[in-house]
This record gives C-alpha cells, structure tokens and sequence, in this order.
C-alpha cells in the first residue's frame, strides 16, 4: 500500500494542487493539529476542504489522532527539543493513542495523501505516521510529493 504527503509551504496552490492531481488523489488526510490558521492560506481547513472537492475531485478528512500535541509542536518549534527528542516523543504518543488500533486500515483504502506544513517529509511527523502504521500493519510504503 502506497501512502502519499505532502506540505503546503513553500508551494504554490497552482503546484500544490496539481501535484495532487497528477498523483491521482482521491483522499486528504490532514496531520495538523491546527488546520485553520490564517497562516495557512489556501490550505485552511474550509478552503482546503473545497479546494479540493472542485479541483481534485477529493474528499477531505482532518484526523487529529495522527497530530502532534499542541506542546509537543511548541517545544519543537521553540528548539527546547530536538528533532531526535521529538521524534521519539511522537512516535511514543502514536503508541499511547494506540492509533494502529484506533484508526482502522480502511482509511487508506482510497488513494490518500497526508497533509503537514513542512515542505520536506525528512524533518516532519508525516514520515513517521506512515513508518509507525507499516510498523504495525506491515506492506505501507510513503511515496512523498
């Protein structure tokens, strides 16, 4: 099963939405603990919502469950944490939240992509939502856009 993400920053609407387009989206799955900041532009929840519906042909989903928690990104993005602090910190919440139960494998049946901010997946929880659910679930591979 391919798993595709992506980031808004850095993109154009034009590339952003095209790119979801030329990788056959059916699916967004949005990984942001706050979907709605002004900051976000075209990728606001709502507009995001819409935007895709009318340009891709896409369905939107927010899924918080695979967000970090608002104080794990503060301390993040403050750098009172590094990335390898954060990342085992995030993948021990995925455990704690049970997600690989929680969430079941169906909604990934559709071609779904999972949407963060970060522009790259290297430095981005994204990456590690799909290495924790092919941990646990086995034959999931990310293919980042």
């Amino acid at each position: 099963m391919e798993i595709y993400t992506t980031g808004f920053t850095k993109k154009s609407a034009e590339a952003f939405f095209g790119a979801l387009i030329d990788a056959g989206i059916e699916q967004l799955v949005d990984v942001r603990i706050n979907n709605t900041s002004q900051l976000a532009g075209f990728a606001k929840r709502d507009d995001l919502d819409y935007f895709l519906r009318e340009l891709v042909g896409a369905s939107y989903i927010h899924e918080p469950l695979l967000a970090p928690t608002r104080e794990l990104l503060k301390s993040f993005r403050q750098r009172d944490v590094d990335w390898d602090e954060y990342q085992v910190a995030f993948l021990e919440l995925m455990r704690e939240r049970r997600v690989e139960t929680e969430l079941s494998r169906d909604l990934f049946s559709r071609r779904t992509v999972l949407l963060c901010s970060e522009n790259e997946p290297e430095h981005c929880h994204r990456r590690l939502v799909v290495e924790y659910l092919a941990l646990h679930w086995g034959e999931m591979r990310a293919v980042h856009l």
